[in-house]
């Protein structure tokens, strides 16, 4: 497998990823940056969300450009506002000491602000179509200039309409440029994007095998990020043998969780890339033989681990892709043993858990986290069998004889009551534990569909609430946050009734509006 090294990135982008605890490239990864770095042809890319396709084109693009230009240097466009942030965060943390200024351009943010960003000049922009064509128009944009034009999540803007859009952007482009298209998926239309826009182009494809999941029980927790340590001292502290991996992101992450455990008082150790080959040997060593029974790990150095009876698998942070997921799951529950999955997801990451579940063909179940008082009565329960266990093998004659001595003078309900709090009082203290917030993870929430038709084409209002309420019988209070525009509409449902109006349109055929799901769309 190859390695940052190996990809022809500077010292100063090595040191970033290091710093960021990032281990091994994706795939998509691999296969991008060395042909963006010693290329000149244009790039399609086609990987799934989440993946690393940010760092494929950003990492190339920092090393690639000037400092202190005083033109625009790349434009990347992306379909929402959420994911124009996002990614503009992204390309910013790998810059390291590059002076170089990167920023999002998106609708919903003040055109002022973005002004006067624009006016001290910028090297990266990072922008939705609509707010990006306004900007052009207003002629506070020059793109003549540009080296980079990336065209993220294609499919998506393809999906909400905005192909007009991108298409007059790139007609606005100069000629001197190299051109990278992303997309999870390459339907026709993408594909005569890059006919028509692209000069020379290479094509790189990142496939998916067929995903088997393991017969193992996948329960997955709401938590905060802030919640997530405590929230996995409760699961290991209420099973009565816990055996497992806990799985992180980062190296960064894996020392931090790994650190916090031992001073929490519990066998664990770390697991990563910065490890030598004889650290490695003799902490796997220590796993197997049970010296530990938590090891913390990155995907990278638990690759190639076989370790029997594991009874837990813990996703302390979801991994970037489905395939990840169900090889971290798969080292549970072997040989006909029963194991478990647990994930912890904070409110944002559930679309990602549901793309997960598809992809994966997999049920993960929804559960709560036990209480503090649960815990503490399961580690009672626990003490006191193993207290009768020891009564019933007849104590050795040294401590016969100190019970004798004490019971001489004291009542025994005190001395057994002594004797407990002074051998369990930390383990069984209310205050050792943390209160965990709930959270509101939109499972019920609303979610934006794309519509196929507009006012071109004699849609009204009234017209998509009758044909939805006609498919799918759901009253008018539940439909709402209506938008016909010329060519295509939006429509907001609640969660449960536009999966069930999108099943319905998966086995449609004929006539009439076509409904998908589709992330809001970000006003001019």
């Amino acid at each position: 497998m190859k390695s940052f090294e190996d990809l022809g990135l500077s010292e100063g982008s090595l040191k970033v990823l290091k710093q960021k605890g990032f281990e091994e490239p994706t795939p998509i990864q691999v296969q991008t940056i060395p042909a963006i770095l010693a290329g000149n042809k244009d790039i399609v890319g086609q990987a799934q969300t989440g993946t690393g396709k940010t760092a494929a084109f950003g990492l190339p693009i920092i090393e690639l450009i000037q400092e202190k230009s005083k033109n625009v240097q790349a434009l990347v466009l992306s379909p929402t506002r959420e994911l124009a942030i996002q990614v503009s965060e992204e390309i910013n943390s790998l810059k390291g000491k590059r002076k170089l200024s990167i920023v999002p351009v998106y609708g919903g943010q003040s055109i002022e602000l973005q002004l006067r960003s624009l006016k001290k000049g910028v090297d990266v922009v990072v922008g939705t179509p609509g707010r990006i064509l306004d900007h052009i128009r207003r002629r506070t944009l020059m793109l003549g200039k540009i080296s980079f034009l990336v065209l993220d999540e294609a499919d998506e803007m393809l999906n909400m309409g905005f192909l007009e859009d991108v298409r007059e952007i790139m007609d606005n482009t100069g000629p001197e440029k190299r051109t990278m298209l992303f997309s999870a998926t390459m339907p026709n239309e993408i594909m005569q994007i890059a006919k028509r826009y692209m000069f020379e182009y290479e094509v790189f494809k990142v496939t998916r095998g067929q995903l088997t999941v393991s017969k193992t029980d996948q329960i997955y927790f709401e938590v905060s990020a802030a919640d997530k340590f405590e929230a996995l001292c409760r699961i290991i502290d209420i099973e009565e043998k816990f055996y497992g991996l806990v799985f992180c992101r980062t190296k960064i992450d894996v020392d931090t969780v790994a650190n916090h455990l031992v001073e929490r008082g519990y066998d664990a150790d770390a697991l990563h890339g910065d490890l030598s080959q004889d650290q490695r040997e003799k902490i796997l060593n220590k796993f197997k033989k049970r010296r530990i029974n938590i090891l913390v790990a990155t995907d990278v150095a638990a690759r190639g681990i076989d370790v029997q009876d594991l009874t837990h698998v813990i996703n302390y942070a979801l991994p970037q892709d489905p395939e990840s997921y169900v090889h971290r799951i798969g080292r549970t529950g072997r040989a006909g043993k029963e194991g478990t999955a647990i994930t912890f997801i904070t409110p944002q990451e559930y679309k990602k858990l549901q793309y997960i579940q598809r992809s994966a063909k997999t049920d993960i179940r929804k559960a709560k986290l036990p209480r503090v008082k649960d815990v503490i009565k399961i580690k009672k329960r626990r003490i006191r069998a193993n207290l009768e266990a020891i009564v019933k093998s007849q104590p050795q004659e040294n401590y016969l004889e100190m019970s004798r001595g004490l019971l001489q003078n004291n009542d025994p309900e005190n001395i057994l009551a002594a004797l407990l709090q002074h051998s369990f009082q930390d383990e069984l203290d209310v205050g050792s534990y943390t209160e965990i917030a709930d959270v509101v993870v939109d499972t019920k929430g609303k979610t934006r569909l794309f519509v196929t038709q507009g006012k071109k084409d004699g849609l009204t209002p009234k017209k998509l609430v009758s044909f939805i309420k006609d498919k799918c019988g759901m009253p008018n209070s539940r439909i709402g946050d209506i938008q016909v525009l010329d060519k295509f509409s939006f429509v907001t449902l609640p969660f449960h009734d536009a999966e069930i109006l999108l099943s319905h349109f998966k086995k449609r055929k004929g006539p009439g509006p076509f409904i998908t799901k589709a992330k809001k769309r970000s006003p001019r």
